[in-house]
């Protein structure tokens, strides 16, 4: 079988559309969004109408439990806050309930694979598993997560394999799972990476032949930067798009 595994649309219409012109060619059995559909961008409804349809289990992410009254957001810096709210007065009924039910997590046992938004340990917290020292947390929960466990929140691309006794990060590049690891991989973001590769990511999981497949797709830029400057939100969300930061 092959997933497609996705996350961070961030409201992106445009970029979004690309990765599903995209997956279109990639074979894929089922699709998964590890998310933040919503926040920054120009295109909430619009992002989350397509999501619904096209991914079987949609996780929950920070912005999406923001924008749904899921969680304080009091602390987040004053544009952020901003988008937040915007995105909360325009989403549909039908869009709202949605992310109001949305898991923080979902264990794919028949394949091992944990979904989640951030880190695994402590999932309401959304936490970030940028380096090898915060995933060497997750050696606590050994038992509780993955042969593969599939995260998003960064805006980054990253792998890290683990033992029960150890953790190393290794490129970001596709690879085949040994059976004697697990791996913690972060898929980078639809709407808005921050590698300095302004394209759109997503990522392919063979589960039979346990390969795991990273791929960037261009998409038009210009649309999406407009929509947000359009919708009077911070400037910086719009010009970031174009460098990927």
């Amino acid at each position: 079988m092959r997933l497609g595994i996705f996350s961070d649309v961030h409201a992106n219409f445009e970029a979004l559309s690309a990765v599903i012109e995209a997956y279109r060619s990639e074979r894929i059995d089922v699709h998964y969004c590890l998310g933040d559909t919503v926040g920054y961008g120009g295109s909430p409804n619009e992002c989350a109408d397509l999501v619904r349809e096209m991914a079987r289990k949609t996780i929950l992410g920070n912005h999406d439990a923001a924008v749904s009254g899921r969680m304080d957001y009091s602390y987040y810096y004053e544009a952020a806050r901003h988008a937040l709210d915007a995105h909360a007065a325009l989403l549909s009924e039908t869009n709202m309930a949605w992310l109001k039910g949305l898991p923080y997590q979902e264990m794919l046992d028949e394949i091992g694979v944990l979904l989640c938004h951030g880190s695994p340990v402590r999932l309401e917290e959304f936490e970030y598993i940028f380096a090898p020292e915060q995933a060497r947390e997750c050696l606590s929960i050994w038992d509780r997560i993955g042969h593969l466990t599939l995260i998003g929140h960064s805006h980054l691309c990253k792998v890290f394999a683990l033992s029960e006794a150890s953790v190393e990060e290794l490129p970001a590049m596709d690879f085949e799972l040994e059976d004697d690891k697990k791996y913690i991989v972060s898929v980078g973001s639809v709407g808005q990476p921050r590698d300095f590769d302004n394209r759109a990511s997503y990522t392919v999981y063979d589960t039979d032949a346990k390969r795991f497949e990273f791929k960037r797709i261009e998409y038009d830029i210009e649309l999406a930067a407009d929509k947000v400057l359009r919708a009077r939100l911070e400037r910086n969300f719009a010009h970031r798009l174009f460098i990927g930061v």
